[in-house]
């Protein structure tokens, strides 16, 4: 059984301490650093670059995670890659050439993921899932922190397992993204989710990020050492 990546997401962090919360969310345990990237016209909100990128590359060793919520993207990926990406994510809804796309972040020698936002198909996946290192299932709609998670969308989830099963390619990561907490967690990790990704639940907690992370954890290990 693979064990459950959590991806804590920067966009819920103190961009004033960055490199402090980069080390902070390492040092309690996270796996990967997960970077969103927003344009303000794919999705309704402006944030992150690759300046912001190389900084969280230069704060840890842990994998970073940079998700592409942007119009174009393949006019960024080189970009990223050199600031220190090394999973890229995009959207499908925002490529038209998507092969292409994909084809680029594999050249750039990142992993290559693609997102699918909660009104798009599983099926949306199929022609390039051999493409892909990743795939990255959205409970909420991308464009703000904090948002509720969408509920069916553990049901969204294990179909994208069994795609994934169905196409020989158990080894692609199933990664969510979007009202990760510590309820909602082992309901994706039953569905087969193997990266979570996780912002104000964790960055903002009340106890703490450390306490967080390690509940977290735990509420999924209980799920998984009891299926």
């Amino acid at each position: 059984m693979t064990a459950i990546r959590i991806a804590p997401s920067i966009l819920s962090a103190d961009f004033g301490r960055l490199a402090e919360e980069v080390v902070r969310a390492q040092e309690a345990g996270a796996d990967w650093i997960h970077v969103d990237v927003m344009d303000g016209h794919f999705v309704p909100n402006l944030t992150l670059g690759p300046a912001i990128t190389a900084a969280v590359r230069k704060a840890t060793h842990l994998p970073v995670d940079v998700h592409l919520m942007i119009e174009n993207p393949g006019r960024y990926i080189q970009a990223f890659r050199d600031a220190g990406a090394d999973v890229v994510t995009v959207h499908q809804e925002a490529c038209p050439h998507l092969h292409r796309t994909l084809a680029s972040i594999r050249e750039s020698g990142a992993q290559a993921g693609l997102a699918l936002n909660p009104g798009t198909p599983v099926s949306a996946a199929e022609e390039v899932v051999q493409m892909l290192d990743l795939l990255l299932i959205m409970s909420v709609n991308p464009g703000f922190g904090g948002q509720s998670f969408i509920p069916s969308s553990p049901g969204k989830v294990a179909r994208a397992h069994r795609m994934l099963d169905a196409a020989g390619r158990p080894d692609i990561l199933l990664e969510v993204d979007g009202g990760v907490d510590a309820s909602t967690a082992p309901l994706l990790a039953a569905a087969g989710a193997s990266v979570l990704v996780a912002g104000s639940a964790l960055f903002r907690a009340s106890e703490g990020l450390e306490i967080a992370l390690a509940r977290m954890r735990r509420a999924v290990d209980h799920q998984r050492g009891g299926s």
